[in-house]
Formats: C-alpha cells, sequence, structure tokens
C-alpha cells in the first residue's frame, strides 16, 4: 500500500492512542521510519525463530504499514509546520503596518472628541494594555467607536472607509496571528496524530527489538539488527555492546 493508504488504514487506531501516553520522536523521524524499515527486512529473515517467542509474521509484516503510516503523518504535520513558518513571515512584515494604522486612526479619533470628554475617555480605554493581541482588539474597538460616533469624523474629512479597514485588518490578522502561533486546531491536531503514529510505530520497533535480542543474545551478527544504528552512533566505540543492549 501507499502511505496515504497505510494511513488512511491505520488513523482510527493512531487517534485511539491515550494522549498521557503518547511521546514525542526521541530521535529524527526519518532516521526512525529507516529503522523500521530495516528492521522489517531483518526480522523477516528471523521469522522462524522470532515465532518462538511470540513474534507473529503478521506482526513483522506490520512495520511498514505502521512505518507508511507514520511517514504520511509526519508529511502532513510539516506541510502545516512550513505554514506557521509562512504566517510568522507575514505576521512580521504586517504587523507593524497594523500598528501604524492603530496609532493614526487613534491620533484622528483623539482630535475629532476633542471637545468631548466621555468619547475622549474610551478612546483612553481603547489604548489601555499592549502586545498584538490588545492591538487587535484596539483596531477593532476603534471601529465600533467609530461607527457609534461618525459627525465629529466627518466634521474633520476623516474618511469613514477606514473603519471598515480596521475591522477587516482586526478579524484577518487574528487568523493570521494564530496561525503564527501554532494555535491552529488543525495545526495541533496534525502535531498531535505525528506523535501518536511514531508512538504506535515504535511500540512495535520496540517489541520486535526486543524479542531479537533475547533470542540472538549469543550470536552477535543476528543481534546487531536489534539495536538502533542511530543510537549505536552516537555512542562510543567502547559503548557499542551496551548500546545494543539499551536500544
Amino acid at each position: 500500500m501507499s502511505n496515504i493508504e497505510d494511513y488512511q488504514a491505520k488513523l482510527a487506531e493512531i487517534q485511539a492512542i491515550p494522549i498521557e501516553e503518547v511521546k514525542e520522536p526521541g530521535i529524527p523521524v526519518d532516521v526512525a521510519l529507516q529503522e523500521a524499515e530495516n528492521l522489517h527486512h531483518w526480522a523477516n529473515d528471523d521469522a522462524d525463530a522470532l515465532k518462538l517467542v511470540g513474534i507473529t509474521a503478521a506482526m513483522i509484516k506490520e512495520l511498514p504499514v505502521r512505518a507508511g503510516a507514520c511517514r504520511e503523518a509526519q508529511s502532513i504535520w510539516n506541510k502545516d509546520y512550513r505554514s506557521q513558518q509562512e504566517a510568522q513571515k507575514q505576521w512580521a512584515e504586517q504587523a507593524p503596518l497594523a500598528y501604524d494604522l492603530r496609532d493614526d486612526l487613534l491620533a484622528s479619533l483623539r482630535f475629532a472628541y476633542r471637545k468631548d470628554d466621555a468619547l475622549l475617555s474610551r478612546v483612553s480605554a481603547i489604548t489601555e494594555g499592549t502586545g498584538h493581541a490588545d492591538m487587535l482588539q484596539d483596531l477593532n474597538d476603534i471601529a465600533v467607536l467609530g461607527r457609534e460616533n461618525p459627525d465629529p469624523l466627518t466634521a474633520i474629512s476623516f474618511d469613514l472607509a477606514q473603519l471598515d479597514v480596521a475591522a477587516t485588518r482586526a478579524d484577518e490578522l487574528a487568523d493570521l496571528l494564530a496561525e503564527a502561533n501554532g494555535d491552529k486546531a488543525d495545526q495541533n491536531e496534525s502535531k498531535l496524530i505525528r506523535d501518536q503514529a511514531y508512538t504506535h510505530l515504535k511500540a512495535l520497533v520496540d517489541e520486535i527489538r526486543e524479542a531479537g535480542k533475547y533470542v540472538f543474545r549469543k550470536d552477535k551478527n543476528r543481534l546487531k539488527g536489534y539495536a538502533s544504528e542511530y543510537w549505536r552512533k552516537k555512542k562510543k566505540p567502547a559503548d557499542n555492546d551496551e548500546a545494543q543492549a539499551e536500544d
């Protein structure tokens, strides 16, 4: 099956993994996927011996399916993560313009309402607070205040269409900020599913490796196939035997 088919076939099982049991990848995902594929081929050659300790042919055959599902989940997460990075870039470009718009509109409101203490008080209230979210709320509050009290604004030749611009920018930039911060629901969901898919794969990899290390504990030539090459390379040469026992 293709990665997409593997993903669709295993998605319900993946999503059923409780959040408290989910593990984030401890090694690069592409490395974990390749090691799972390698383990599939290695264990397949040892299928008869592994069967004696409870590792069935079906379990070995399941490895590339889980790896394919995890690979697809990783691709989906990468796409969303790249979208987040693009949103961060767009926010960095557009936020200064939004702050300038907010400040310019506030200056117009202060001048237009300079003879009305009640309206000036509302303008002052808008200026309270700091931060991006507050700035976006300011734009929307400015639009509301200006629409409710348009006459003083028209008296100074203020373009009332700017109030619609403020409200629209507040709405658009709120979505952009959420995406840039990674707060969008689809981003959080794709990250969780990627981690669940990795957990799903790792559980089977660990089970087969543990069995292989037991079965071939006296056969170094076969034993090496049941340890992580990634972690073996991370260890000093003198610790390789220990690495095989831990990975």
